[in-house]
């Protein structure tokens, strides 16, 4: 599988301030089945900053290996604020990392609903301690939606990094 340019170019940034900031990472991914930290682990010498990933697509996954409630998922679903709040607290706690990116979503074409439509991608982000949380509503194809994400979140944790 060959990476999209961009987010090869994305990840090779991120890598570079990771390395020259001497912290880690980690991800706790569902809807983009371990994209993100593919696309992480395409540069070379990221072995200097990742250790571990998760890929955590089902509520089961999410509660055994990320320490999500039960009681979260059953309230709010898996795809929501909640959720990626304790997927990136749950990932950066158990991989040790200084920083988690942690993504949950609908990315088509069946699952949605008029409260959570196809395209609608919640992700967490964890970083010096605290996690931010934001909504993301992409378009396309389950491929487009999932490219999207990915990109989404590598370009947000560069972003909060140089903030």
């Amino acid at each position: 599988m060959e990476l999209h340019t961009e987010i090869a170019g994305l990840a090779a940034q991120l890598g570079a301030i990771l390395t020259n900031n001497e912290m880690t990472i980690t991800t706790a991914e569902s809807c983009t089945g371990g994209g993100i930290s593919y696309a992480l682990t395409d540069t070379p010498g990221s072995s200097a900053y990742i250790e571990r990933c998760f890929v955590t697509y089902s509520n089961d996954a999410k509660t055994e290996l990320l320490g999500v409630a039960r009681k979260t998922l059953e309230e709010f679903g898996a795809v929501s604020e909640q959720t990626v709040y304790e997927m990136a607290q749950g990932a950066a706690d158990a991989a040790q990392a200084d920083i988690a990116i942690a993504v949950s979503g609908i990315a088509g074409p069946g699952g949605g609903s008029p409260e959570k439509p196809v395209g609608t991608v919640w992700f967490g982000f964890y970083l010096q301690g605290k996690v931010l949380c934001e909504r993301g509503d992409f378009s396309g194809s389950r491929a487009d939606v999932r490219v999207q994400a990915i990109d989404f979140s590598i370009r947000k944790i560069i972003s909060l990094l140089n903030a």
